[in-house]
């Protein structure tokens, strides 16, 4: 159980802290990636989702810590969007040519990791 709070706790913060760095400073935030947000409508749209999504997701983990009978499914959920995020990076680096582009590979990096953790957590739970 500590282990699942633990990994759970570390997604906390860093949803929690990509969800306000992109709500707060949206341009900024996309430039890393190399994107330009060229009108007021694109700000607002990666506030709303890289910003609001992700802060939804700290807020549902704060929950789920909170009650002990949801700490498996967060970390089913954190196991699969992980899983889908790096799979689908993978494929955009596939198709856009993905040799040169280093942010892509360090955020591809992060997310296997993370899908691990979550899914190595949730295998302790399952065995305790």
């Amino acid at each position: 159980m500590l282990l699942a709070r633990v990994v759970l706790s570390l997604q906390l913060l860093a949803t929690a802290g990509l969800g306000l760095a992109y709500f707060i400073r949206p341009h900024e935030m996309t430039n890393l990636s190399g994107m330009l947000l060229m009108a007021p409508a694109a700000a607002t749209d990666v506030r709303a989702y890289y910003g609001g999504l992700q802060l939804g997701l700290a807020a549902f983990i704060g929950l789920c810590l909170a009650r002990r009978e949801l700490i498996a499914p967060a970390l089913t959920l954190f196991t699969l969007l992980y899983s889908a995020l790096a799979l689908a990076r993978i494929g955009g680096l596939w198709l856009d040519g993905g040799a040169q582009q280093t942010f892509n590979l360090y955020a591809l990096l992060l997310e296997i990791v993370s899908a691990g953790l979550c899914f190595w957590a949730l295998r302790g739970l399952q065995r305790d």
